[in-house]
């Protein structure tokens, strides 16, 4: 089974609780998300009105990868520059996929829809993501295509004495 993808949903009731459920399921299996578990949909929800606002402001898109049962199973935010030299290329944050969906192949599905969703948009040449080290996402992002660009050691703090490397990733998609 595959995920079905949903670039710019409708923010429903619905969609707002499965992001956030999703989000706290990530956070706490040990996704580097932003959070350190455990964590709530609560503790979750002031970070997705961040998101959310960002993209009633176009700042932002959000795809959604929902499993057959139509369910909320992955995301992705795009980001984009405001920056004039840099508005050529996106960030991607919170790349996330349900735990309970691991090892069916759906993070290089969502990967894949996010490279298809910025060939899309207009302008955009390349993706740019960051990842926590000691966590072989560098390797994952790397199988789906990405470059590491940058390394900065330690500059992630998720325990008073575990510090991990912030990685950057890049993709030319021109």
């Amino acid at each position: 089974m595959t995920l079905s993808f949903d670039l710019d949903p409708a923010i429903t009731p619905e969609l707002h609780d499965g992001l956030c459920r999703l989000w706290a399921d990530v956070s706490n299996a040990g996704g580097a998300v932003g959070f350190v578990p455990p964590v709530t949909a609560d503790d979750i929800r002031p970070e997705l009105v961040k998101h959310l606002a960002a993209m009633a402001e176009d700042r932002t898109r959000l795809l959604v990868g929902r499993d057959g049962d139509g369910r909320v199973a992955a995301t992705v935010f795009f980001t984009f520059n405001t920056h004039r030299l840099m508005r050529h290329w996106c960030w991607l944050y919170t790349v996330m996929v349900h735990p309970s969906h691991h090892g069916k192949g759906y993070g290089r599905e969502l990967m894949a829809a996010a490279e298809d969703a910025a060939r899309g948009m207009d302008g955009i040449d390349g993706i740019r993501l960051t990842c926590r080290g000691g966590l072989g996402l560098e390797r994952f992002y790397g199988a789906c295509g990405y470059k590491e660009v940058g390394r900065v050691p330690g500059a992630i703090k998720v325990a008073d004495d575990d510090f991990r490397d912030d990685i950057t990733m890049w993709l030319p998609i021109n």
